[in-house]
């Protein structure tokens, strides 16, 4: 079977978890017998698409305007943009390789187009992996008013985005359940969550010992690895950093890019943080091997969130089998998950006292071996790649999709 995935970031130039995420379905697809080819982006290129190979996978990369690191009114018209220019640019390919099945991924919400059309040309089912759910997060967070013309516009292209799919994975129970009760008209959700690859499938870590190059060789290291932006609320793990002052050997590691980095710089600065190192984004293979190195794996999501985000840094923790540390907005499932799995400890954002407690018990060595042992455990059974590709194949083979 031909597939055909689309995505707007994907490696090797990818730095962002989606990319490594998508890659890796890539790979368990091509593993298990079917054709793959990607589609994504690329505003570096000077023709208007190119053929790229990475581990067996054909990448087709069009030329489009810049969608990460750019000012957000740029953003916004690259990326509504990003169907118009694919179609432009590979319409010719499109209609001379028909694909069997369209697995399509969000964030961003404008491959509407894109995927319509190849729908019509192919007449293929398609599968959307939904992985959060925007606007509503910036409305949420006050960014933009709901009444605002940004959020009619943003409705209107994820109104879109979900009438194309025929089927809608969701990455968590809670999340789930909140789709279909502020979307009672769509029926075809289910549950998808995040997954990875066992990390002894990754044959690209590039060696690099931070704990040398930084002089962090005796220390405990709690590890924030990706976004820095508003929707992390950063100052949960900051306020935790100045606290655990008192511990000479605890170290804190900040390494990513986004709209509150500048935040994070000025706070350790400004507040004397000197327990806290803070690092620009890195590629993949690089992230992958600093990920071996450190003991506690951290993230954080704001309390004002509605919905209930699983965010994928925490594969990469499970992967390496270390204790996961976090904070959560009130009724985000991922705390069960993770502490049935005695996998980690999970607290409420805002909760800053048990955030503290609960990292203050991982400092302890052997209790934290014994919740890594739990966290790479909990990978195999909740968050297999493997299990992710014969649950979007089942969706459709069940009703004779599919050939």
């Amino acid at each position: 079977m031909k597939v055909l995935i689309i995505v707007d970031d994907y490696l090797p130039k990818s730095i962002k978890v989606a990319g490594k995420m998508m890659h890796e379905l890539a790979l368990e697809f091509l593993h298990s017998g079917h054709v793959v080819t990607v589609v994504t982006p690329d505003p570096d290129l000077k023709d208007s698409y190119k053929i790229d190979v990475l581990d067996g996978i054909k990448i087709l990369r069009f030329r489009s305007g810049r969608i990460k690191n750019v000012s957000k009114p740029i953003r916004l018209i690259n990326e509504i943009l990003l169907s118009f220019r694919a179609v432009k640019a590979l319409s010719h390919w499109f209609n001379s390789n028909p694909h069997d099945l369209i697995v399509f991924y969000s964030p961003t919400i404008f491959w509407s187009g894109l995927v319509k059309y190849l729908k019509k040309i192919w007449e293929s089912p398609s599968y959307l992996i939904l992985r959060d759910f925007f606007p509503q997060w910036v409305i949420d967070n006050g960014i933009i008013s709901k009444h605002s013309i940004l959020a009619y516009l943003f409705r209107f292209y994820e109104r879109k985005l979900y009438a194309t799919a025929d089927v809608i994975g969701i990455q968590s129970p809670a999340n789930l359940k909140w789709f279909s009760d502020t979307n009672p008209n769509l029926r075809n959700t289910q549950l998808l969550y995040n997954w990875a690859s066992p990390l002894e499938d990754n044959k690209n870590i590039v060696p690099i010992d931070i704990r040398k190059k930084y002089n962090l060789s005796d220390r405990i290291i709690f590890f924030y690895g990706g976004n820095i932006g508003h929707a992390q609320d950063m100052k949960n793990l900051l306020i935790l950093a100045e606290r655990m002052l008192t511990f000479p050997k605890v170290q804190f590691l900040f390494l990513g890019a986004g709209d509150e980095f500048q935040l994070v710089q000025d706070t350790i600065k400004n507040k004397n943080l000197s327990n806290c190192l803070l690092l620009e984004s890195v590629s993949q293979d690089v992230f992958t091997s600093i990920l071996t190195q450190i003991d506690i794996g951290l993230f954080t999501l704001h309390p004002d969130h509605k919905t209930h985000n699983f965010p994928g840094k925490i594969l990469g923790y499970m992967q390496v089998g270390i204790p996961i540390l976090g904070a959560v907005n009130q009724g985000n499932d991922l705390k069960t998950v993770i502490e049935e799995g005695k996998a980690g400890y999970v607290s409420l954002a805002g909760d800053h006292e048990s955030l503290y407690q609960n990292a203050v018990t991982l400092l302890d060595t052997n209790h934290r071996k014994s919740v890594g042992k739990n966290a790479k455990k909990l990978l195999d059974t909740t968050f297999s790649v493997k299990t992710t590709v014969e649950k979007i194949l089942h969706s459709f083979t069940k009703e004779k999709v599919l050939p």
